[in-house]
């Protein structure tokens, strides 16, 4: 069931699944694990084979089932995981690293993101990341929650310029980075990676969006991700905790948005005219 999923290119011209599999918040309740393991399962079967977690989830909780759902099927995967700013020091960020290919029971991170900017200066986290693939650990670094002048800084530095991918806040009702940040990403073919796609389900309550999933017998959430996941650069990471819940976001691939849609969502979530600080959650 692969046939139409979008793909992004990185940077070096890999070409990656453009639609993925969120795991914030996964790894807290050992009540709730087997329930996340056959989410995150079922949308691996369904193509979904990108999969985004971080040290930071449930303290490594996370990490450890995206180790059980990967179990036969890792070579097929995508794993981005993060390392936390009080670690990414040039030692700490390989010492991370380390315990987390151990927790994902694999030989490599195919994406370590940067969580978010903390007092560590960027050339140690870049110095560190570099090692880290120069010894097969990771194969693209990234970021998450920068900014563009963060970005610029980021590739100003040695080995800064490599960087595969940016993730950040971004949604209908988070449209910000659409003014200045997005379009500097995708000059670069920098990927986006959109978290909380659905503002952790406070749009969907949005009569415009209701309105434009009943014309396409589609769900809100179904059309907020159609939205995302029709933009060039684009890989989108909603979270699913239930087997409905993973095959809903995956029919968001079957709807197709009119200009009329796109317009009456402007109007309900318009985008930027200026400048704004980068949303972060």
């Amino acid at each position: 069931m692969t046939d139409n999923l979008p793909t992004v290119t990185l940077p070096n011209g890999e070409a990656v699944p453009g639609f993925g599999l969120g795991t914030w918040h996964m790894g807290e309740d050992r009540r709730r694990a087997d329930a996340e393991l056959a989410a995150v399962r079922l949308g691996i079967e369904l193509g979904m084979t990108l999969v985004d977690t971080a040290e930071m989830y449930g303290n490594g909780g996370a990490e450890e089932i995206v180790a059980r759902a990967a179990e036969g099927v890792r070579d097929r995967l995508f794993i981005v995981s993060k390392v936390l700013p009080h670690n990414a020091s040039r030692t700490g960020v390989v010492e991370a690293c380390e315990r987390s290919l151990k927790r994902l029971k694999t030989d490599r991170i195919d994406l370590y993101l940067l969580h978010w900017r903390g007092s560590v200066p960027f050339a140690e986290t870049l110095a560190g990341f570099e090692q880290l693939q120069r010894d097969g650990k990771i194969r693209h670094h990234g970021v998450s929650n920068f900014t563009t002048e963060d970005m610029r800084e980021w590739v100003g530095l040695s080995g800064g310029k490599s960087v595969a991918a940016n993730q950040i806040l971004y949604n209908l009702g988070r449209r910000g980075p659409q003014w200045e940040l997005i379009p500097w990403c995708r000059e670069r073919r920098v990927a986006i990676m959109a978290y909380s796609p659905l503002e952790q389900g406070r749009i969907l309550g949005n009569r415009a969006l209701g309105e434009v999933a009943a014309r396409h017998g589609a769900t809100a959430a179904q059309v907020a991700l159609a939205w995302l996941l029709r933009q060039d650069g684009m890989i989108v990471i909603p979270k699913a905790t239930s087997l409905q819940h993973v095959r809903d976001n995956r029919g968001a691939l079957d709807l197709t948005l009119t200009e009329d849609d796109l317009a009456a969502l402007d109007r309900a979530f318009p985008p930027p005219k200026g400048p704004s600080a980068l949303g972060m959650l």
